[in-house]
């Protein structure tokens, strides 16, 4: 069985290889293991889904960073969810058997949080918008890209795992920095982000917290990657 890979940003991308990837590219980092940069949001990640079937893939891991929901939830953080919720509050359920190998599997070497992922169109930035994003869901956190890829999974029959890190927690507004530097692809624009730190360098103190948050993040995921090989030689599919 050949295991597909989603990752939205190139940062993601840096935590499962060192090699050079085109956004909507995809390579092999094992025999069995494909990886597509997808670029961030969900038209990006079902496309970059849709392609890794095309090539082999005979299920998929939605892998990367996500936004905490509640207050238990630090940078760093594993969420191996177990069910994604969409806008309209619907639930899909991820793979369940290769969810509790992959929570064995990576409980020898780190904590493991479960729960509820909500779907998000678009980056929430406020601490507030994300209490309410709880209030409404019940979701311990947030990404843009996981439910697509379920989707997609789902209407291929085959299995979805989702493998996300927390990086910015609940209590943390994002910059308005990030915000004003982001592109229509959810990536953010360098020359943007210096220019708004020029003019407000107040900035600055908030965007290196979350600089280092993100760092927390990055290293979880690398520790998670050591473990590919056991998590995907699972072949206890119905």
């Amino acid at each position: 069985m050949i295991t597909g890979i989603i990752v939205a940003l190139p940062e993601e991308l840096t935590t499962l290889t060192n090699k050079k990837v085109a956004k909507g590219s995809f390579i092999f980092i094992a025999e069995n293991i494909l990886v597509v940069y997808s670029g961030a949001g969900s038209v990006n990640a079902a496309a970059g889904a849709k392609l890794l079937i095309a090539n082999g893939a005979t299920r998929l891991i939605s892998w990367g960073c996500a936004a905490a929901l509640v207050m238990r939830l630090n940078p760093g953080d594993l969420i191996l969810a177990d069910k994604l919720i969409d806008a309209e509050n619907i639930e899909h359920i991820v793979d369940l058997d290769w969810h509790s190998h992959a929570k064995k599997t990576l409980e020898a070497y780190l904590t493991v949080s479960s729960g509820n992922l909500a779907d998000s169109v678009g980056i929430i930035s406020s601490s507030k918008d994300k209490k309410q994003m709880h209030a409404k869901t019940g979701a311990v956190a947030l990404d843009m890209e996981s439910m697509a890829i379920a989707k997609v999974a789902k209407h291929h029959s085959l299995p979805v795992l989702v493998i996300r890190v927390i990086a910015d927690p609940v209590s943390m507004s994002l910059p308005k920095a990030i915000n004003y530097s982001l592109n229509s692809q959810g990536e953010i624009v360098m020359p943007k982000l210096l220019f708004f730190i020029l003019l407000r360098p107040s900035e600055l103190p908030r965007l290196i917290k979350l600089g280092i948050h993100f760092s927390a993040a990055k290293k979880t995921l690398k520790s998670i990657a050591k473990q590919l090989d056991k998590m995907t030689n699972f072949t206890g599919f119905e």
